[in-house]
């Protein structure tokens, strides 16, 4: 049994309750981004998808995070609420909050990455590749850097929470 299917519940995890999990948090990325998304220059923050991209680093492991962030990041745009710096700024952070948690099992490590990947690989890259080639615009970095960090230091903040009361509720078993 790998470590990410010993942290969800007490019993061993099947498949299934896998992907059960990836769609509630998948819809729950989805179903507040219209309440939770807004403008930033131009970028559309959306808190609740750095609090999904915890969760789900830290319950499923990173590849499930970057997927889970790929679907919202594909639901959101085709609703109006994202754009396509949803991408990077989405999947980044969760990978990397899902390679830590792998390698250093601390919630502040999965936070660690998160805010490190959304706030500051994923403005550079939105700037230098997503925004000039795929959006036509030129979008100085100094302008997303700003608006990625807040997004992120926000719904990081509700995702540690959220764990943490998971955690005291014995709902969820996380290594310490």
């Amino acid at each position: 049994m790998t470590h990410n299917e010993r942290t969800f519940l007490k019993q061993n995890q099947s498949p299934t309750r896998t992907v059960a999990q990836a769609v509630v948090l998948t819809a729950i990325g989805v179903a507040l981004a219209p309440y939770t998304s807004f403008p930033i220059g131009i970028a559309k923050i959306n808190p609740t998808q750095h609090f999904v991209n915890l969760l789900a680093a830290v319950l499923l492991g990173p590849w499930w995070a970057i997927g889970i962030a790929f679907v919202i990041g594909v639901l959101r745009n085709a609703m109006g609420v994202g754009t396509l710096l949803a991408f990077p700024g989405g999947m980044i952070g969760a990978f990397l909050a899902g390679v830590l948690y792998r390698y250093r099992p601390r919630i502040k490590w999965a936070a660690i990455g998160e805010i490190s990947g959304t706030g500051l690989i994923a403005p550079l890259l939105s700037a230098m590749l997503v925004a000039p080639w795929l959006m036509g615009k030129a979008i100085p970095l100094l302008a997303l850097i700003p608006s990625f960090l807040g997004s992120t230091v926000a719904g990081t903040l509700l995702g540690i929470a959220a764990l943490v009361f998971l955690q005291r509720a014995d709902i969820v078993h996380l290594e310490h």
